[in-house]
């Protein structure tokens, strides 16, 4: 019992559901975390490609599931004047980061990563929920008839 003294007991419980708002932050932080993987595997010189799981049916109708390469094509981007430039992207949706800009520019390769790191940061503390939510109500108005 000494052991668990040495712990800080609380009387918490489990939501039964997670708010809106944080599921958007952790999907755009997640696709952010993939960013920077892509970006540090391209300045090492390697590949970076996560798995995903298909489940496929054979001739004979039996079925298995198979690890394949998940796709990740990069936000970043060279621009007109040959400046590195990175969009956030919300699923299919570029987030406006400020009145009428939808890009970030970049002064080096060696600098996408803080940037990245950077903008994940912000959305991890709420900097970017209007965006997200004005990207989410545009994509769910589409579905309406």
């Amino acid at each position: 019992m000494a052991m668990l003294a040495s712990l800080k007991l609380t009387q918490a419980k489990k939501p039964a559901q997670i708010p809106p708002v944080q599921v958007r932050r952790n999907k755009l932080v997640k696709r952010l975390h993939e960013q920077i993987e892509l970006a540090r595997a391209e300045q090492g010189g390697s590949t970076y490609s996560p798995k995903r799981y298909k489940t496929v049916t054979d001739e004979e109708g039996n079925r298995r599931t198979i690890e394949i390469a998940k796709r990740i094509k990069p936000w970043w981007f060279v621009g007109v004047e040959g400046r590195l430039c990175l969009n956030v992207r919300y699923g299919a949706k570029m987030l406006e980061l400020a009145k009428g800009k939808t890009a970030v520019e970049i002064a080096t390769q060696q600098d996408l990563v803080p940037t990245l790191e950077l903008i994940k940061a912000a959305v991890e503390a709420g900097e970017l929920d209007q965006q997200m939510n004005a990207a989410s109500n545009t994509l769910r108005s589409g579905f309406k008839r």
